[in-house]
């Protein structure tokens, strides 16, 4: 569908410090250059606004909330998406909705399935207006094991099953390599693969880099040409068609990022396809 859908739940999940806030701020970033609307429920209470403008959020034009209990933030997020004015709403995380009985009560009282019933509840509320709205709802969720698996996958999300049933799309992001250069880490290799999807064929991978400044999108671009054979490697060179663009990757990305024509008929080319 060339992005994420309008009018759909979506949830993005994976390890700590995968990347899954970068990814939905870059989400916000998009949504906002479109001309959209967009709110962040922050729950974990760990916006970092130096961040999220590194990456092109523009703070001044974004809502956020940083709600007390579970309730307060699917009860922000129903009014948000029922007054019809915000196209992005992201909610950072599934896991820190913590229900306001477990707020109130001691530490250490059992307080079994309030979780999962708090966001059952929440999740039938909000799929129909969601969808009449046309405002895209993302949660971001953490990982957990289930105790005692020998077989199969122990990860698990918590919260559960609701989000899984309800969501159009689910995607896992992992980081995958940690970038070095002359002994020091300059950045991180994330992968998000699409494990569901309702709009579209799911099991679709893409790797991004994430660097101090942000995404490099000149890497993306350049490993999807190349995946795609719009770029060709040569040697060690790397040609567009009969053009030989660059010695090396980088050499090319320096290249994209000086010159536009090229950057975006590779980058049509690539939608294409």
């Amino acid at each position: 569908v060339g992005g994420i859908p309008r009018g759909r739940i979506i949830e993005i999940f994976g390890p700590e410090a995968a990347g899954k806030t970068t990814v939905c701020l870059s989400l916000i970033a998009e949504a906002q250059k479109a001309g959209g609307v967009a709110a962040f429920i922050d729950a974990e209470h760990a916006l970092d606004p130096a961040w999220a403008k590194i990456l092109g959020v523009k703070l001044d034009d974004l809502l956020v909330s940083q709600p007390d209990t579970g309730e307060q933030a699917l009860e922000i997020a129903e009014t948000l998406i029922r007054s019809g004015g915000v196209d992005l709403v992201v909610v950072d995380s599934v896991a820190a909705l913590v229900p306001r009985a477990e707020i109130e009560g001691e530490m250490g009282d059992a307080q079994m399935g309030l979780q999962a019933r708090l966001m059952s509840q929440a999740l039938r509320k909000l799929t129909g207006i969601v969808s009449k709205s046309k405002t895209t709802i993302i949660f971001t969720n953490q990982l957990r094991l289930k105790i005692g698996v020998f077989f199969g996958n122990p990860e698990t999300t918590p919260g559960g099953l609701a989000l899984k049933f309800y969501s159009s799309v689910r995607m896992d992001v992992r980081k995958i390599e940690t970038l070095k250069k002359n002994n020091q880490v300059y950045g991180a290799r994330i992968r998000v693969k699409v494990i569901k999807n309702k709009v579209a064929p799911p099991f679709k991978e893409a790797e991004v880099v994430i660097i101090a400044t942000g995404i490099d999108k000149e890497e993306g671009i350049v490993d999807a040409a190349i995946n795609a054979g719009l770029l060709t490697r040569s040697g060690s060179f790397i040609k567009y068609g009969e053009k030989v663009l660059g010695h090396g990757k980088e050499e090319v990305k320096e290249i994209l990022m000086k010159d536009s024509k090229v950057r975006e008929q590779i980058l049509k080319q690539l939608i294409k396809k």
